[in-house]
């Protein structure tokens, strides 16, 4: 009986040691992985809400122009002479300083 008690300890013991490897590991997952990736998003959210008429900016498809007009959700972008396309805000990759 003690032989089964003593087996019956170290399983459990085991499984506690597998549950705090999970956390620990879920812990480090958040900090590394998801926190910085929320912040980005905020700054990226922060910019795009910014943008006004005559902005340089850039899209993900990596058009550059200035922007003509700021609607709602989305942004008309002068790219050439008489030429303006309409991209969603989010498409916006970042603005242009200088």
């Amino acid at each position: 009986m003690n032989i089964m008690a003593a087996a019956a300890t170290t399983t459990q013991q085991g499984w506690v040691t597998v549950a705090i490897y999970f956390g620990v590991f879920l812990v480090i997952f958040y900090l590394f992985i998801i926190m910085p990736r929320k912040k980005q998003e905020k700054k990226h959210d922060s910019v795009l809400e910014s943008l006004k008429r005559g902005d340089k900016i850039v899209t993900i498809g990596g058009i550059r122009g200035e922007i003509s007009k700021v609607k709602e959700d989305t942004i008309m972008v002068k790219v050439a002479d008489n030429t303006e396309i309409e991209f969603v805000k989010k498409a916006i990759s970042h603005k242009i300083e200088g």
